[in-house]
């Protein structure tokens, strides 16, 4: 029987679900309805189908939806989507359920007994009108009286139109650089790494490149869990070329180690030295590609031995203010600096064996051969992560495996809009929209424009503000009083989790500071709040997400929100009436001209409301900022004194509808007689057809003609080769504490599981967590499978149970525990130190003991 990469996917799926539920008959029965789904075949056909995006990861697979009497019915894969080609993965299969979990939060709620904070008691159910007056009135009084007080946090899981109003009321309403994503928890150091690397954020190939390559390398990628539909992709490459090989870098053998040719299993931290040893390896043996070095490559050092985050005040000290300073160095020099880095030292740190190392370098040595790495968590969850990206783009400049179909590094993206919301629309606290940076004068300039605001008017926002880790360090300690959080779950994701839940001592600012959280489900985060707004949840309302290779998507609205919850926007927007009410820029009204007819448009003087046509403001919204990567389309604004020097012409951006109509279209866009053609590989020449990037086009659509490749965002248009040591963890096991501990995700569940666990099905198959043990390990401590253990650091203890043949194979002296289960909070243990270039911090390593419970 001839296998489809469809049926096999569906296959993957099924058996992981089959094996984590015990093989269960009903599973069973729930997939044979799940496959008719997905197959059209149902008992009840829909009255229409529309097109949607996952609510999942940042593959962005399309989805279409089927409506019945109002209500989603089904969900299937989208065909015309190129970013999964109709494929999802289990939870997609079953995304249609997410909506209606028994416990949905459908009325605004106002704690009246602060004493219980830590609980879903003392709430007491209250109007809109009520809920958001309060909220304005604490959010006014908080930054009158400081105002550095007040702090938004924003997630991935925004739609671009979300993000990009919080982030315009904050920046431009507020003055206030306090507001970050969730996003800095899983995307940070991809961030900082292509801006430090390439001056341009996001990555240069495609998707498409999984079709073409001969090698994949994986570094700290669970690919078969995370991103199972890309995934496929890779197995499909493998099974129709037999020539493929696929080298597996992890700390722990996974379900994507199953079908690798090669797993190398280093010591946790070691990434770093395997890196360098490849670096050296192709330099001592003249086998990297001298021709693209010297037209295309510049070199540069930086900051070492930065020290760990691990004290509050760690960004303000000598060397957390020096982490990201770099200067150019020749060859010989960069040379010099990776000499030590000999591939039996490295095998010494690493533990990787020699000839495995060895292997690896002479595949990326080979010049006939296109090698495409993929990562995630394990490289950007990282105290170096900044350096370990930039080393993996080192390697691929090199060799000149960039930018060409099959070759390429490939950041993959853990949330649905990472790239499109968090990182396009500038929701980052040292952000403005498309790459501009707040502490850039010019690009400051840039955005007043857009915004129609007095020159000088965001000089007050011209330093960062808080970082994630920061804001809520500075919420612990009662700096932060004021805190606006939506589509997250800070109160169970934040790393040393504790001192944010107001337990430890040293966070009982947390429990006087105000705060709001917008959701959709009671989670651990709506028990730490004064006020829980009902959120309206996927196609309840219309958005859009930006996926990991740079596709942005509409999805369509398909059904109303429960009792009276909300759309996100429409809050964002009351409390924007409510707090810039009375305020006046330059002569105008504040709140006119961000949100009405001066700015956006997106409100009605007539209802005296957010206008009542979704696509309409979605539609507005998205023009506004199209401005900001298209500036020729806003009449104020010279493009040829500004153009260059921001280096805007790169991400050129289609008309909204567009993006329905094409199912999806990836950045840089242009428009090509008449037709709006999306780019799949930047920075390399070709054919607009073929999906190449137009490095000729001059300013802002004139035709011209460069070289072969052009990193135009880039220095001289040349990308920085960085070296980057090899620098410790910044807790290592000792006697006390002898095992190193990884948290992380599972195929049927995602992040915190507060939507995951409401669907019947994907909560019976992986029902709570586990924690994963070697045998050995195991064997001595006398536990066995299924037993009760307690996982210990020098932060707080977690009960779980343990399991000895998981999926996950760990090694000697390592645990992992996913994070799913708030039950189960695994990160009251994990460390909080981050890298001090991204600030992202560390899930992927600490030191731990375990005993039985």
């Amino acid at each position: 029987m001839k296998v489809s990469r469809r049926s096999l996917l569906k296959a993957s799926a099924v058996t992981a679900a089959l094996a984590a539920a015990g093989c269960s008959k009903p599973v069973v029965r729930e997939t044979e309805q799940m496959r008719a789904a997905a197959e059209g075949k149902l008992s009840v056909e829909p009255d229409e189908w529309k097109t949607g995006v996952c609510r999942y990861c940042g593959t962005g697979c399309g989805v279409q939806i089927g409506i019945k009497e109002g209500k989603v019915i089904s969900v299937k894969g989208d065909p015309e989507n190129r970013s999964s080609k109709g494929l999802n993965c289990i939870k997609g299969y079953y995304l249609g359920k997410v909506m209606y979990g028994k416990d949905r939060l459908t009325k605004p709620l106002i704690r009246e007994d602060n004493n219980k904070k830590g609980t879903m008691e003392g709430f007491r159910e209250a109007s809109w009108e009520e809920a958001l007056d309060l909220i304005a009135d604490n959010l006014r009084k908080s930054h009158e009286k400081d105002p550095q007080s007040i702090a938004f946090w924003g997630s991935g899981q925004q739609t671009i139109h979300e993000g990009y109003i919080s982030s315009k009321l904050w920046k431009a309403g507020l003055l206030n650089n306090n507001i970050d994503p969730n996003a800095r928890l899983c995307m940070a150091s991809a961030v900082t790494g292509f801006m430090s690397t390439f001056q341009s954020d996001e990555p240069m190939g495609c998707y498409e490149d999984l079709d073409k390559a001969d090698v994949f390398v994986t570094w700290g990628a669970n690919m078969a869990e995370m991103h199972p539909v890309l995934y496929s992709r890779l197995l499909h490459r493998k099974q129709t070329a037999d020539h493929v090989k696929h080298y597996d870098l992890t700390t722990r053998y996974s379900r994507t180690s199953e079908a690798a040719e090669e797993t190398l299993i280093f010591r946790p931290q070691t990434d770093l030295a395997i890196a360098n040893g490849i670096i050296r390896y192709l330099i001592e043996h003249e086998a990297y590609d001298k021709t693209f070095v010297e037209e295309h490559c510049q070199f540069k050092a930086g900051t070492e031995d930065l020290g760990h985050s691990l004290e509050d005040d760690y960004d303000e000290t000598e060397k957390g203010a020096a982490a990201t300073e770099s200067w150019n160095v020749s060859f010989q020099e960069f040379k010099q600096m990776v000499d030590p880095y000999t591939l039996d030292y490295v095998e010494e740190i690493s533990g990787v064996p020699r000839e495995q190392l060895e292997a690896l370098a002479k595949e990326f040595a080979d010049p006939d051969k296109k090698i495409m790495s993929t990562w995630t968590m394990g490289v950007n969850q990282h105290t170096r992560g900044t350096w370990m990206n930039n080393l993996i783009y080192n390697i691929h400049l090199l060799t000149g495996k960039i930018s060409k179909p099959g070759s390429g590094p490939f950041s993959l993206t853990g949330q649905p809009s990472a790239c499109g919301t968090a990182r396009e629309v500038g929701v980052f606290s040292h952000r403005l929209p498309a790459d501009l940076v707040v502490n850039n004068p010019d690009h400051r300039r840039f955005a007043e424009m857009i915004w129609n605001l007095p020159e000088g008017y965001l000089e007050d926002i011209s330093e960062p503000g808080f970082h994630t880790v920061k804001m809520f360090r500075e919420l612990a300690n009662g700096k932060v009083n004021f805190l606006w959080s939506m589509s997250n779950n800070w109160g169970q994701t934040m790393p040393k989790a504790n001192r944010y839940r107001g337990v430890d001592e040293d966070g009982k600012g947390v429990l006087d500071a105000f705060i709001v959280v917008s959701e959709v489900y009671p989670t651990r985060s709506t028990e730490m709040a004064n006020v829980v707004l009902p959120a309206a949840m996927w196609v309840e309302r219309e958005g859009m997400f930006g996926n990991a290779e740079r596709r942005n998507a509409i999805f369509e609205k398909c059904t109303e929100p429960p009792g009276e919850a909300k759309w996100d926007l429409w809050a964002l927007v009351q409390v924007a009436k409510r707090v810039l009410e009375g305020k006046k820029i330059g002569g105008q009204d504040a709140f006119d001209l961000l949100f009405g007819k001066g700015g956006t448009d997106i409100w009605d003087d007539k209802t005296g409301d957010l206008k009542a046509d979704q696509t309409e403001v979605c539609r507005n919204v998205w023009e506004e900022y199209r401005k900001f990567s298209s500036p020729h389309l806003h009449e104020s604004i010279d493009v040829q004194e500004l153009g260059e020097k921001l280096k805007t012409k790169a991400k050129q951006l289609a008309p909204y509808d567009e993006y329905l109509k094409q199912h999806g279209i990836c950045w840089p866009v242009r428009e090509v007689n008449g037709e709006w053609m999306e780019t799949k590989w930047r920075y390399a020449d070709g054919t607009q057809e073929e999906g190449f990037d137009q490095i000729g086009v001059k300013e802002f659509g004139e035709q011209g003609k460069y070289d072969k490749l052009s990193f135009y965002k880039s220095d001289d248009k040349k990308p920085s080769v960085i070296f980057r040591p090899f620098e410790d963890a910044p807790e290592i096991p000792d006697d006390n504490y002898p095992f190193w501990l990884c948290t992380g995700r599972v195929l049927e569940h995602w992040h915190s599981g507060s939507m995951t666990r409401r669907v019947p099905e994907l909560h019976r198959a992986v029902p709570e967590a586990f924690c994963e043990i070697h045998p050995e390990d195991a064997e001595r401590l006398e536990i066995s499978e299924g037993d009760w253990v307690k996982v210990k650091t020098v932060r707080g203890e977690t009960k779980v149970k343990a399991t000895l043949n998981g999926r996950g194979k760990p090694p000697k002296g390592y645990l992992f525990v996913p994070f799913f289960a708030e039950e189960t909070l695994i990160n009251e243990t994990t460390l909080d130190a981050y890298c001090p270039i991204s600030k992202q911090p560390d899930y992927k390593k600490c030191a731990a003991k375990l005993e039985k419970a």
